[in-house]
């Protein structure tokens, strides 16, 4: 199956089959909250194009961040701040490109980077994930703090078995 054909048939609705395929990945909603857009955005210019299976994954993953999202504003947002995504799905192509390992668990749409306003953010979202992990007795693969130069952002990972509950802070 081609992927325009596995679009039309899997991720959207008939109205929107008609749309080319970047409008459907942004009119694709996985969560309340979160579009498959903005999960396999790239500047790089290489189609970013999930599977089905991939697309679960992402969907599995975005149940997290919409748990992230309810708890982040309950407890320091504004009532409806958004959780901003950096970079989710890469096909192999894409995750070439930008330097990812080939083992990412982004090219298995089990991966976010989740922006973040400063170490503080950072460490308040990965908190709050941890919480959730052990308010649902689920596990996750990778809550990875990062940084590079003066920009923070969290890596996370669920994959549907075998998580590993790493965590750890990258420079």
């Amino acid at each position: 199956m081609d992927k325009q054909t596995y679009l039309s048939e899997h991720l959207t609705s008939s109205s929107v089959a008609a749309l080319g395929n970047s409008s459907k990945l942004d009119c694709t909603r996985l969560t309340p909250h979160f579009t498959l857009g903005e999960l396999t955005k790239t500047n790089t210019g290489i189609e970013n194009v999930p599977n089905e299976e991939q697309v679960n994954n992402l969907k599995r993953l975005c149940g997290w961040l919409e748990q992230l999202r309810r708890r982040w504003n309950n407890i320091y947002g504004d009532g409806d701040d958004p959780i901003i995504i950096n970079s989710g799905f890469r096909s192999s192509e894409v995750n070439k490109a930008v330097g990812g390992v080939p083992t990412s668990n982004h090219t298995t749409g089990c991966a976010v980077d989740i922006r973040c306003i400063g170490i503080e953010q950072a460490i308040r979202y990965a908190s709050l994930l941890l919480d959730i992990s052990d308010l649902n007795k689920e596990d996750f693969d990778e809550l990875l703090i990062e940084q590079k130069a003066h920009i923070y952002w969290i890596h996370f990972a669920v994959k549907p078995r075998g998580n590993r509950r790493r965590t750890n802070f990258k420079r």
